[in-house]
């Protein structure tokens, strides 16, 4: 048997057609052939056609696209073809960067199709390519992102409200790992959702997830709120009342956590670099910003969104739809196949 057979099928949806999404996954393919083996896109045939197109260079010959019906068939496809699934109404490729409804709702229903696939067990792992949020918004689909979609797709599966099935975003690279209480939502609100059993389950969610990727219980660290982690209570005293008791809970439970620590030095503690071996294998932090500046700030090429607590696999690069550049053939692929190689890492 060849090692493309042993691959179970991995999807990537397309992301938004206007986007910078099918032009990167289609150089994915191009680029790194042993990577993307039995892998399949969930897209529109006619988008990703145009986006081998527009990554073509000169002298090479074109990436060639193939329809598939089932996720099986990519497997036997050779190197650098882009095995497509039809996953949603076809749809006229859009202007490139331009918002719109009708890539709103191809996007999203790429991104449902593959997470009906993946937990029906018919894929190993789903790899998202980037939304937009305005073109979601504009399609009618009210969620501001992957997290809550699939949120929402995994809780109908399992027949459960949503909030029973909590999910987190982490981003990671490398170097650094940092798992968020909350995601997309206002900073007041965010500052708000710093409650006990929010950050309880965040670390939660974290231990677990991460004691299955390292195989050990994982090293926690715990960023405070406010500055300096509130200062012994003159700088807020969420740290004092809400983040330190959390905590306590945790390490009743037997998971490694510690802190919380001034949420601008625990990342540098906690980096993994040459002559640096890192602190922990993860930070815990309070609300969006704080934790996703400094993955990206080493490097958005290289990170990695990952949506822990699902019952499925999924991962993402962590970017956006860069419509300033889509279509011109320069947007970088790097992040999408971090994003590949950790879904083939983290599947079961």
């Amino acid at each position: 048997m060849s090692n493309a057979q042993r691959l179970r099928p991995v999807a990537i949806s397309m992301g938004d057609a206007a986007g910078i999404g099918p032009e990167i996954v289609a150089k994915a393919f191009r680029d790194d052939p042993a990577a993307m083996q039995g892998s399949f896109v969930a897209g529109d045939v006619a988008v990703m056609r145009r986006a081998a197109g527009c990554i073509a260079r000169e002298h090479d010959a074109a990436v060639p696209v193939a329809v598939i019906e089932g996720p099986a068939e990519a497997a036997a496809l050779p190197p650098r073809c882009i095995p497509v699934l039809q996953a949603t109404p076809a749809l006229a490729p859009p202007p490139w960067g331009v918002v719109s409804a009708a890539s709103g709702r191809a996007a999203a229903a790429c991104v449902a199709w593959a997470a009906q696939a993946a937990l029906k067990g018919e894929i190993a792992a789903l790899v998202t390519a980037p939304l937009h949020k305005q073109a979601l918004a504009a399609a009618g689909v009210h969620f501001p992102g992957h997290t809550e979609l699939l949120q929402a797709q995994a809780a109908a599966f399992a027949g459960v409200p949503p909030e029973q099935m909590p999910v987190r975003m982490m981003l990671a690279n490398e170097e650094l790992r940092t798992v968020l209480v909350s995601i997309h939502v206002s900073l007041r609100d965010a500052i708000a959702a710093v409650t006990f059993d929010n950050v309880l389950r965040t670390v939660r969610i974290a231990h677990d997830a991460l004691q299955l990727a390292l195989g050990r219980p994982p090293r926690l660290a715990v960023a405070g709120l406010n500055p300096h982690a509130g200062e012994g209570g003159l700088m807020g005293r969420e740290e004092l009342e809400v983040i330190a008791p959390a905590m306590a809970a945790a390490r009743e439970q037997g998971i490694l956590a510690s802190g919380p620590y001034p949420p601008d030095t625990v990342f540098m503690r906690a980096r993994e670099a040459p002559g640096h071996p890192g602190e922990f294998d993860a930070v815990i932090a309070m609300y969006h910003d704080q934790g996703l500046i400094p993955v990206k700030y080493l490097g958005v090429e290289q990170g990695v969104n990952v949506t822990l607590g699902l019952p499925l696999v999924r991962t993402s690069p962590d970017h956006g739809t860069a419509f300033d550049i889509a279509g011109t053939g320069t947007a970088d692929a790097a992040s999408l196949l971090a994003a590949v190689r950790m879904a083939r890492r983290l599947a079961p």
